[in-house]
């Protein structure tokens, strides 16, 4: 009886995509052998271009979106949100006007609010400074301030015999709770001879210190009455600011003050007063991200050039391949995989190091200060005492997103090139 034999199967012509063999040439072509060097070392380029370039995207965003966050926070936590003063008739009847404000829905706080220049002076030092008049239960409402004091206590702002003062300002005027600070008006008392600067001297009760230096050296919280009196104000306020739960809710918020009032008053919020200020911080973000894109873009032109020299490098190799029954597609795969690992391996590299990065910034800043004897972040040019970082988890994914489609579209070319090598051309000088 005559037995047929089984015909093997044909591995050529059943791997389907990405089959094994695939893998195995392409992680064997990232291996490459001395004679080989210059294309591993363009592909190390590569891979450290995409490694740095989506590193230094997260961390610049990250801190880009601290300044904003800490910006906001402590300009609108200092200043309010919406700024409600008087037209036609002073605001005498300011205490009426804020309670029927913190009446409105989402609004958290209403401060009455005089506001003056003076000149603060100490036996050392002088300088201007804008004096705050409000009430001493408002003061304690007002977070930024209240739960940042570093010397002393409210206690005698509360009895009205005290000054709360930022800490640099101390700091420059030498003085510390307890001290007594001498503030000059130029809006003093009437005399036959004209206005008299008013000259009085008050004991600091407290020194906070919100971290943002224009408010920790230029701000001066003094009693409501004793406001009044030293600017000459005849039982009025000078603005009512109004803080608010969610700051997308001021429109709202607004249509409703104007709705609870009688009396007639003017409204600004925070976004007219640091309009500029802050349009300037989003187009510089904006900038940023579009240059540091460039950096991944540059490393993925690396990585065609680096798979088109190895195209050519590999071109025997394929024409084998190919004359052993692998397909088109087979060594376009092969490509694929070879470039899409630099890009995916650098891109989740990056992540790596420029999360990590952003989250310990201002240690990074303070140990390359002391090893520099440098500071590398002073308070007087960037407004803020320490270098914040927010990390943004849409940005990340964005990035990373960003960095393996330009990867994975610096394969394509490469790719196609080597799957459409002619096989006889290859190996006629070989």
């Amino acid at each position: 009886m005559t037995q047929t034999a089984t015909p093997a199967p044909d591995h050529r012509t059943h791997q389907g995509a990405f089959a094994v063999f695939e893998w195995m040439i392409a992680f064997r072509y990232l291996r490459a052998r001395r004679r080989e060097g210059f294309i591993s070392v363009i592909a190390g380029f590569s891979f450290l271009g995409i490694t740095l370039g989506v590193a230094t995207l997260i961390i610049v965003l990250s801190v880009m979106n601290g300044f904003r966050k800490e910006l906001l926070d402590k300009i609108v936590g200092v200043n309010g949100h919406i700024f409600v003063s008087a037209l036609e008739t002073p605001l005498t009847d300011y205490a009426d006007v804020a309670g029927k404000i913190s009446l409105v829905p989402y609004v958290t706080l209403a401060m009455p609010m005089v506001e003056g220049q003076a000149l603060a002076s100490s036996p050392s030092y002088a300088g201007g400074v804008m004096v705050r008049g409000v009430r001493p239960e408002d003061l304690k409402k007002v977070k930024v301030i209240a739960g940042n004091i570093r010397y002393g206590a409210l206690d005698g702002f509360d009895s009205g015999q005290g000054l709360v003062i930022g800490k640099r300002l101390a700091e420059q005027l030498l003085l510390r709770a307890g001290d007594s600070l001498t503030l000059t008006s130029p809006r003093g008392a009437q005399t036959p001879f004209g206005t008299a600067p008013r000259v009085k001297s008050y004991p600091i009760a407290a020194i906070y210190e919100v971290g943002m230096s224009e408010f920790d050296s230029a701000f001066v919280y003094m009693p409501m009455k004793e406001s009044q009196a030293f600017f000459n104000r005849d039982n009025d306020v000078s603005v009512i600011e109004v803080f608010i739960r969610q700051p997308d809710a001021i429109d709202v918020v607004k249509m409703g003050i104007e709705d609870s009032l009688t009396r007639p008053v003017i409204m600004s919020d925070w976004r007219l007063r640091n309009r500029t200020f802050f349009g300037v911080l989003q187009v510089e973000r904006n900038v940023m991200f579009l240059i540091l894109t460039l950096i991944v873009l540059v490393a993925a032109l690396n990585i065609i050039s680096g798979l088109i020299m190895l195209v050519k490098d590999k071109s025997s190799d394929i024409a084998i391949l190919r004359t052993m029954g692998a397909t088109r597609g087979a060594i376009q795969r092969i490509f694929l995989i070879t470039g899409a690992a630099i890009g995916i391996v650098g891109t989740f590299a990056g992540l790596a190091l420029g999360i990590a990065v952003a989250a310990n910034i201002e240690t990074l800043r303070a140990f390359f200060s002391r090893l520099t004897n440098t500071n590398l972040f002073p308070a007087e040019f960037y407004f803020l005492s320490r270098l914040p970082s927010v990390i943004d988890p849409f940005e990340v994914v964005t990035v990373a997103l960003i960095a393996l489609t330009l990867s994975l579209l610096a394969t394509l070319y490469p790719a196609w090139r080597a799957a459409n090598l002619d096989p006889v051309d290859a190996l006629r000088y070989e």
